[in-house]
């Protein structure tokens, strides 16, 4: 019997290539996902989690070794194996030097290719055993291990201890980058839970046109494509814990549904009569506040008032700069031991530097910078070698008017709402006219996803 299949992810410009490692994989009971090119898989692997990555290093556009640096940004313990020519092997072994797991030469010998994804497999699976492990017998120190030794750290893992005994819904917030996947993974592991799955799912990189078939799967026929009747992340994550990363991100329309899996602990399938039980808990994250969102009409007050049985807030990494040294030193010796060099520290001037900084990336910048300081240095990283580029908005002038004397009508709170939504456009029209119309760039300098500033520049009709 073939056991549980797993999702591989073939990356290969060469659609004969893709065909054949997928009829291999798929022989094996394993799941073949597919990608002509860098950019389709990097979107897959935020979304489809993929166990292993088989990545063709020769491709046009972003080649293999750019692709394995920005996955091991993702997911550093992702299994990446390198699809080589027997002429360019020294190109496999740099890859290695990067972070990836094996390689396979063209043309392939079929036992050799299993071979390898077998043993990726299992090596994922054990890094997975050991961290589960450690998070459930260091539970507090982990987290202390990850995020530093700060007051404001202790006292959000007081905070984390305290509700992951209970079966709470939580809603954590904080900036991008600031380690909100990691506080979520911390309280499942830490709770009666943790023996079941912990399934993240990320609402700013699923179009909203997927996002019901993500979250609570489809029956066969159910839209153009849904050849068999599928699973979605609740049901995945029976017994565990699911994680929905971003919220605010999710449309009003599914709102209310994922309220309704809340309150009845049933889920039905898109294009499904019947519906099954889940026996889920819910951790939601936003890098917005909340209750604007609900002030503006944004999110619906109903749901944030359902997920929030408890809140927790993760300070950015400006807001506790007594843990920059501590971080960088962790990821100056990590990133040593991944590259094999022997970089001793910071000099003075880079620590002033990295205090100075703001950090609008927190703790995600912090973690590039050092791995790339360490990959230019050779003894000691100097202030030369910190690629602290300004990430500041830009300096902001708006006025928020009330027409009339509205107080007669409407509560201060609406009043507010209406005010925030003429704030919130002003804001993003000055920004984006800063950055030439730029929106992937105005959404790293406001701190929010890409696909939260696409839909508000199209919800408020901004032209750029």
């Amino acid at each position: 019997m073939k056991e549980v299949s797993a999702p591989i992810l073939i990356v290969d410009d060469d659609k004969d290539i893709r065909e054949i490692l997928s009829a291999l994989i798929e022989r094996e009971g394993l799941k073949p996902l597919l990608a002509q090119d860098g950019d389709t898989a990097l979107k897959m692997i935020r979304s489809k989690m993929p166990d292993v990555v088989l990545l063709d290093i020769k491709m046009p556009g972003m080649d293999g070794m750019e692709v394995l640096k920005l996955v091991k940004d993702l997911d550093e313990d992702l299994p990446v194996v390198i699809i080589t020519a027997y002429a360019d092997i020294y190109g496999a072994v740099d890859a290695m030097r990067v972070g990836a797991h094996d390689y396979l030469a063209k043309p392939f010998d079929n036992h050799e290719v299993i071979r390898v994804v077998r043993r990726a497999l299992a090596e994922r699976n054990l890094k997975q055993k050991i961290r589960n492990l450690s998070m459930r017998v260091q539970g507090g120190g982990y987290l202390k291990e990850m995020m530093g030794p700060s007051d404001a750290v202790s006292r959000l893992i007081s905070d984390v201890t305290c509700v992951a005994k209970s079966d709470f819904t939580v809603v954590i917030l904080g900036e991008t980058g600031c380690g909100k996947e990691l506080v979520a993974r911390a309280i499942h592991q830490a709770s009666p839970r943790s023996g079941g799955p912990f399934v993240p799912v990320d609402c700013g990189a699923i179009p909203d046109a997927l996002l019901e078939s993500e979250l609570f799967g489809h029956a066969k026929g159910a839209f153009t494509g849904a050849e068999s009747q599928k699973p979605g992340k609740f049901e995945a994550a029976r017994s565990g814990t699911l994680f929905l990363d971003e919220i605010p991100n999710m449309p009003l329309g599914s709102q209310v549904k994922l309220l309704r899996v809340l309150q009845d602990k049933r889920v039905c399938r898109v294009g499904g009569t019947k519906s099954v039980s889940v026996d889920v808990r819910l951790l939601a994250a936003s890098n917005q506040d909340l209750d604007d969102l609900v002030a503006s009409g944004a999110f619906r007050q109903d749901l944030f008032f359902r997920l929030s049985e408890f809140s927790i807030k993760i300070p950015p990494l400006r807001e506790r700069k007594e843990d920059i040294p501590y971080l960088a030193k962790r990821f100056l010796d990590m990133t040593n031991l991944e590259l094999n060099k022997s970089v001793r520290g910071f000099s003075e001037s880079a620590l002033e530097a990295l205090f100075a900084y703001n950090w609008p990336g927190n703790v995600r910048q912090l973690r590039s910078t050092t791995r790339r300081a360490v990959l230019m240095a050779n003894e000691m990283i100097t202030r030369r070698h910190l690629d602290l580029k300004s990430g500041a908005v830009p300096h902001l002038t708006f006025t928020a008017k009330v027409q009339g004397t509205p107080w007669k009508d409407i509560s201060l709170k609406e009043i507010v709402g209406r005010s925030t939504i003429d704030v919130e456009r002003e804001v993003l029209v000055q920004v984006l006219r800063h950055t030439g119309g730029n929106k992937a760039k105005a959404a790293r300098m406001l701190q929010i996803d890409y696909k939260t500033i696409h839909n508000k520049v199209k919800k408020y009709g901004i032209k750029l």
